[in-house]
């Protein structure tokens, strides 16, 4: 088969789909995936895989009509040149005109198959993330629009297909999916014991306040009253363009007012894993399952995030970490506090985690299941029996949550 896969970000193509790309190829199938902007670095990984680039400009956070009809044309005109026969689409933009466009595009001959890859509702349905409510319910709108057709829409938690119909994004009748996540590299994520003098607590992600970033600080500043020798670092690149961002000049101001290391974002989040004793995600945003998450879990390290959809369900509290209340500061700090009082429990917790990884969130077991359910497994051409609702409106879950 041919498949077209449509994503927001090059570099996301290899880091965050790269394992699915090849189980694709490895199955026999020819692969298309579509990106915004150009990376010659990526464009040549995914050749040595044996994956085409298509170049499908867009912008990527702005809400200019204009634009948005400019990329959903791009995609009509792509499907149609290319004919494939299913398209995968994750992130917002490409599962809102990647789903309009297969659609337009079928009534024109073109009979590819949809499937969408919700890693998250987004920042549109993030707690007071400060976009009116007409924009939410435009966004809904396309939504629905866009997923109307789709096969599946596969979700990262057990909360988002309950939401999503809430919501009136899908139907009852419609198949969302749930499976544990992307999946973690269990080859490139290995385990490490976790450092334990001092006690360092570590953040991966985007510079935005909707991410917890001030609650971490302040938490670190609670924490440091009792236990001045603990270490806090904070991995991210700036968001000088996001409504809820930091920008670079505001998070220099911040390091000063604040005992945190901020180090700009990086491509490879291994070595501050392996040098960290607990990873912390206090998140508010409207997350699918994290990745940071599941690449802390095969890292075997202990996590403290938010008792929210998406972070909590690779948590079970007080087993391989803890769960805090979202947007409370003591709370995160009293939670790292057990940690600071007690090292060992970031050795034990973090080995919990690495064995939920290994039994969940394996990256090749995800993705097989993703290909059963798209029907794209060498010799089997259709859906596996897994795949089938047993009743209308049935979700299928994953082992996650």
């Amino acid at each position: 088969m041919k498949i077209l896969v449509l994503s927001s970000l090059a570099y996301s193509l290899i880091n965050f789909r790269g394992d699915l790309l090849q189980a694709m190829i490895d199955n026999g199938h020819t692969v298309i995936a579509g990106a915004p902007d150009r990376d010659a670095e990526t464009e040549g990984k995914l050749a040595k895989m044996g994956v085409t680039f298509a170049h499908t400009p867009m912008q990527r956070t702005g809400t200019n009509v204009i634009s948005d009809m400019g990329l959903m044309l791009n995609y009509v005109s792509l499907i149609r040149r290319e004919k494939p026969d299913i398209v995968l689409a994750y992130t917002q933009k490409p599962i809102i005109y990647g789903g309009i466009a297969t659609r337009i595009a079928s009534m024109a001959g073109a009979k590819p198959k949809f499937y969408a890859l919700m890693s998250g509702l987004g920042q549109v349905f993030s707690m007071d993330a400060g976009y009116s409510s007409l924009l939410r319910k435009a966004v809904t709108r396309l939504y629905r629009s866009a997923l109307a057709r789709a096969q599946a829409t596969f979700v990262f938690n057990a909360d988002d297909r309950k939401d999503m119909i809430k919501l009136g994004i899908v139907d009852p009748h419609q198949r969302v999916i749930q499976v544990p996540g992307s999946g973690v590299s269990l080859t490139r994520f290995t385990p490490s014991p976790a450092v334990t003098q001092p006690i360092r607590f570590l953040m991966i992600g985007r510079l935005m306040r909707n991410k917890g970033i001030m609650e971490f600080l302040e938490a670190s500043r609670i924490v440091h009253q009792t236990y001045p020798d603990c270490q806090f670092q904070i991995v991210g690149r700036a968001e000088d363009e996001n409504p809820s961002g930091i920008s670079s000049e505001e998070s220099a101001r911040l390091a000063t007012e604040y005992d945190v290391e901020f180090v700009p974002g990086t491509n490879d989040v291994r070595p501050y894993l392996a040098a960290s004793s607990v990873f912390v995600l206090p998140s508010y945003y409207r997350e699918g399952l994290p990745r940071t998450i599941l690449e802390s879990l095969a890292s075997a390290r202990a996590v403290i995030t938010t008792d929210l959809p998406g972070c909590r369900d690779a948590i079970e509290d007080g087993v391989n970490g803890f769960l805090v209340r979202p947007r409370n500061a003591q709370d995160l700090a009293e939670a790292m506090q057990k940690f600071a009082a007690n090292p060992a429990l970031a050795q034990e917790m973090g080995a919990a985690s690495l064995k939920l990884a290994q039994e969940v969130y394996d990256v090749h077991k995800v993705n097989h299941q993703l290909l059963a359910e798209m029907g794209l497994l060498r010799g089997t051409g259709a859906q596996s029996p897994a795949a089938t609702p047993t009743a209308a409106g049935a979700s299928l879950s994953g082992t996650a949550g």
